[in-house]
């Protein structure tokens, strides 16, 4: 979780359910900073290649889940796919979306652990069970 999310969230800043969030795919060659990356624009090596769009792709059917058992809030989102694609990714980047990369505030990292490729097929990032993330 970048850090500036952590603060708007304190704030008011971002209303996840209520206000557009994209997530965005970038290589292997951003290094991530989670404490002077806030805007999209901080960010370097978003994904190109065919079927991707700049800025990436909206997050539907968003949800928060108050979680007593686990003592957190989850956010989740439907699973995002980029169809008929041609390209590699690392990372995914969510973000708030408010059309313009300089004031669109950055919400979470998350490393795929590799380079995830596809070739003139479906790229679908499928969210784990437990949610995007969870503040604790």
């Amino acid at each position: 979780m970048y850090n500036c999310y952590k603060d708007c969230v304190i704030e008011g800043r971002i209303l996840y359910l209520t206000e557009a969030m994209n997530c965005a795919l970038v290589t292997s060659t951003y290094t991530v900073d989670v404490d002077a990356h806030t805007m999209f624009s901080n960010i370097t090596n978003e994904v190109v290649g065919t079927g991707y769009t700049a800025n990436g792709a909206t997050l539907g059917t968003k949800t928060s889940t108050q979680d007593n058992t686990n003592n957190r809030g989850v956010m989740d989102a439907a699973d995002v796919t980029w169809t008929t694609s041609t390209m590699t990714a690392r990372a995914a980047i969510i973000m708030q979306w408010t059309g313009t990369a300089s004031t669109s505030e950055l919400v979470c990292y998350i490393d795929f652990g590799a380079d995830k490729s596809s070739s003139s097929s479906d790229f679908t990032i499928s969210w784990h069970a437990d949610g995007i993330l969870y503040l604790g």
